[in-house]
Order: structure tokens, then C-alpha cells, then sequence
């Protein structure tokens, strides 16, 4: 039964897990394909080839079965790279974004998810906490780069790394280009330049800035 727990908070394993793994296959695939609006769960379960009761007592909706894949995908994610320099490490980051983008079943999949994700709540919440994780992975980067001189004291690591991958996703959504190499540099190296002058010290009396979008 789904109950009030989240899908996705339970680690499962054995049999469990591999179903799991499955179903969220399966459902990055279809989501891929044919956007959100044509996802649905007996689909899923077919692909995955496990039971249709199986699919809807473990996610129960579609959203459900969106946040945990999103859960998945973050922490499935490449960890962050130090490089011993802020714009070293911003690079390595940039690249990361621009390889998951390019592909063709995760630049999809992410479009798809980001659509979903202006009008329906639990999406945009799963989302959010996607990005939130993403974030934090990366942010010791900038406060490494602080504890080095590099940028101002106070500048907020959250700010920064997202710096990073706005102008990716940017390009992505509004001209559905793929970046390439040199735009997911340039994004790193814009980002460092406005860390270093400062654009991202956080101001006395501003907004919390611990919660990335």
C-alpha cells in the first residue's frame, strides 16, 4: 500500500530493488519518447515487465513514479570533481550538465520533466528537491574556492553552482540546441568572473539563499 510515504524513501533490495530499477528504466524511457502527458503506468509496467499491480501499489501515480525517478537520478549522479580551482572545478561541472542535456534520452527526459513540472505540484516538488540535491553536491566546490581566496567571503556556494547551469538548461528549452562544449565553458567562466566581483555575496537582510530552484 502507498500510504503517506514518499515514493522513493524506502531503499529496497533484492528482488525489490531490481524491480525498482526496472520500472524506473522503463519509465526515463517512455517519459523520453512521449513527454509526461503520455506516461502511464500499465505502460511502464509492460516495458518493465513486471506486474501492473505491482507498478501501481508501489508508486500510485504517475507523479509518483516521477519524484522517485527523479530521486534516482540524483543520486545517481556523477559526484562532484575538485580540481584545486574554482574555475576547474566549475568546468568539470558545466561539462556534466552539457553531457546529460546532449544525450539524447536524458536531454528529453529533462525537458519533459521541466514541462510537467509548470503545472503539476508534486512534479515541481520533486524536481526542486532533484536540483536541491545537485546543488548541494557541488556547493563545497565554491566554499573551498572562499576558504582560498579566490571569491569574497560570503559569497553563497547555492548562487554560483546554479550560475552554472541556468544558461545550459536555458539554451536547452528555448532553442532546443544542445550546448556544446564551448557554451558550457563560457557558463563556468561567467560564473567565476561575477563570483570574483562579488555578485554573489550575500547581502545583509536578503532572501535565504539555501534553497535552490
Amino acid at each position: 500500500m502507498v500510504g503517506d510515504t514518499e515514493p522513493g524513501t524506502v531503499r529496497p533490495g533484492g528482488r525489490t530493488a531490481r524491480v525498482r530499477a526496472a520500472v524506473l528504466q522503463a519509465a526515463g524511457d517512455a517519459l523520453a519518447e512521449g513527454g509526461f502527458a503520455g506516461l502511464d503506468l500499465a505502460d511502464v509496467a509492460r516495458r518493465a515487465d513486471v506486474g501492473k499491480t505491482t507498478v501501481y501499489r508501489r508508486w500510485g501515480t504517475v507523479t509518483g513514479l516521477v519524484a522517485d525517478l527523479l530521486t534516482d537520478m540524483a543520486e545517481q549522479s556523477l559526484p562532484r570533481t575538485e580540481t584545486g580551482s574554482l574555475l576547474g572545478d566549475l568546468k568539470a561541472n558545466a561539462q556534466l550538465v552539457r553531457r546529460t542535456l546532449a544525450d539524447d534520452r536524458q536531454g528529453a527526459l529533462f525537458k519533459a520533466v521541466i514541462a510537467a513540472a509548470t503545472c503539476e505540484r508534486r512534479t515541481a516538488e520533486a524536481l526542486r528537491r532533484f536540483y536541491e540535491t545537485r546543488v548541494a553536491e557541488w556547493a563545497p566546490c565554491v566554499e573551498r574556492a572562499v576558504e582560498r581566496g579566490e571569491v569574497p567571503e560570503g559569497t553563497d556556494p547555492h548562487e554560483v553552482v546554479r550560475a552554472v547551469s541556468a544558461p545550459l538548461y536555458y539554451r536547452l528549452l528555448t532553442t532546443g540546441d544542445h550546448p556544446d562544449e564551448a557554451a558550457a565553458d563560457r557558463a563556468a567562466e561567467a560564473a567565476v568572473a561575477a563570483a570574483k566581483a562579488g555578485a554573489y555575496v550575500r547581502r545583509e537582510g536578503g532572501p535565504h539563499q539555501e534553497d535552490p530552484a
